[in-house]
């Protein structure tokens, strides 16, 4: 094979990835904006700004769609969340941990009170009698991936002496309920948009009373 052919063959395939990647996102869009029983397919593509057969070309019915709309979703959330736990990480020096923590938990608690954080609830459970599943899968991605991230995150900081000696996964367990519960309450459960100087103190509340159970003093 030609590298010609092979550098089209590739931009071929990333091609209609990104494609398929923006048929997601627009469906994404459509299901918060109207629900799942309201929006149609023909709406996805003008939002995505693709011809309908195009849609169903990536992805075969309004069902999968939805299915393969709300997953990406919750990749997209899973990865925003790594992203700040991996910073989570034991420098020395003269790295204040409480500082780490405070900085990790204003941008989680940004995150999760977040439109796109917020839309993925309402849609994921709104459908929960049609797709009881998806329920685990996005709970799996959004909750459960992040929680063992960061049990390794403290893990690490209390073998560091950073931390308390702990049990790291009630820790982290501990430190993440801190956060969500009032952000689940704060929003409505996704419904009420909660000002950045009312989450910053959330935050910082969450963190104070995490620091009282582990902090290394």
């Amino acid at each position: 094979m030609s590298s010609a052919t092979s550098s089209g063959g590739k931009g071929s395939a990333r091609g209609r990835a990104d494609k398929r990647q923006a048929i997601l996102d627009a469906a994404f869009t459509v299901f918060a904006r109207r629900g799942y029983a309201q929006a149609c397919v023909q709406e996805v593509a003008e939002e995505a700004r693709v011809a309908k057969p195009t849609v169903y070309n990536h992805l075969n019915d309004k069902e999968t769609l939805f299915r393969h709309a709300v997953e990406a979703a919750a990749d997209a959330h899973l990865a925003e969340k790594l992203a700040v736990i991996e910073g989570l990480r034991d420098r020395g020096g003269d790295e204040d941990p409480r500082a780490a923590l405070a900085d990790a938990a204003r941008r989680l608690v940004g995150i999760c009170a977040g439109e796109h954080a917020c839309a993925l609830r309402r849609l994921t459970h709104a459908q929960v009698g049609v797709f009881p599943d998806l329920v685990e899968t996005v709970q799996e991605r959004i909750a459960l991936r992040p929680h063992a991230a960061l049990a390794d995150r403290l893990a690490r900081l209390s073998l560091a002496g950073r931390l308390r000696p702990c049990d790291p996964d009630q820790a982290a367990e501990h430190f993440l309920a801190l956060l969500t519960a009032p952000v689940e309450t704060r929003t409505g459960l996704g419904a009420r948009r909660v000002p950045d100087t009312e989450l910053h103190d959330l935050a910082d509340a969450a963190v104070d009373t995490f620091w009282r159970a582990y902090g290394s003093g």
